[in-house]
């Protein structure tokens, strides 16, 4: 048997004289919409319908916002600045089991990304460009291993001795490269 979600609903009037409960999510008979309620704000946030919005180009104009602004919304949802490190480029090899790189730092990074940097143009690429969605194998966006040992942090990088690939630039098909054309670069983040 099919279930059925129902919510809360009322006229704007009861929406507007109602503070739902953090994450609660209401339904306006009159405006056709929906309110969305963070458990202090009378009334909720209505969300705008899809058809409001094709009409309704407003005055928002992203130039004219505030710095204040842009910062109390990088304080709510960025992290503390991070320390990065970026590793020298390594000569990718698709025949061996991983790809190893010794920092001589002590310190367990929070995290570690890697990409490919273009050497010679392929797969639509230019020289210096770097990929950052890529894979080895089947697996799409590989994330490299950490470990400490007496010589500092390691990045392993298992690769399975398989090929590597990128999405073409122009065409979005994936595409196996040429080790000899990509480098690969690590970015460390502390």
């Amino acid at each position: 048997m099919t279930r059925v979600l129902q919510i809360r609903r009322g006229s704007a009037a009861q929406n507007d004289n109602f503070t739902g409960m953090p994450g609660e999510i209401t339904m306006d008979t009159d405006a056709k919409t929906l309110r969305v309620h963070d458990g202090e704000t009378l009334g909720g946030f209505t969300l705008a319908r899809a058809n409001d919005a094709a009409t309704n180009t407003g005055n928002f104009d992203i130039e004219n916002v505030s710095d204040e602004f842009w910062a109390n919304i990088v304080a709510q949802h960025a992290p503390a600045p991070f320390t990065v490190h970026e590793t020298t480029p390594i000569q990718i090899n698709s025949r061996v089991a991983g790809l190893n790189y010794i920092l001589g730092d002590t310190e367990k990074p929070k995290f570690v990304q890697c990409a490919l940097v273009c050497q010679n143009a392929e797969a639509g690429y230019a020289v210096g460009d770097e990929v950052w969605a890529f894979g080895v194998g089947n697996h799409a966006n590989p994330i490299p291993n950490c470990e400490q040992n007496q010589n500092g942090m390691n990045l392993f990088l298992l690769t399975g001795c398989q090929k590597y690939w990128v999405r073409h630039h122009d065409t979005g098909v994936q595409t196996e490269i040429t080790d000899e054309n990509w480098c690969i670069l690590f970015r460390v983040y502390y």
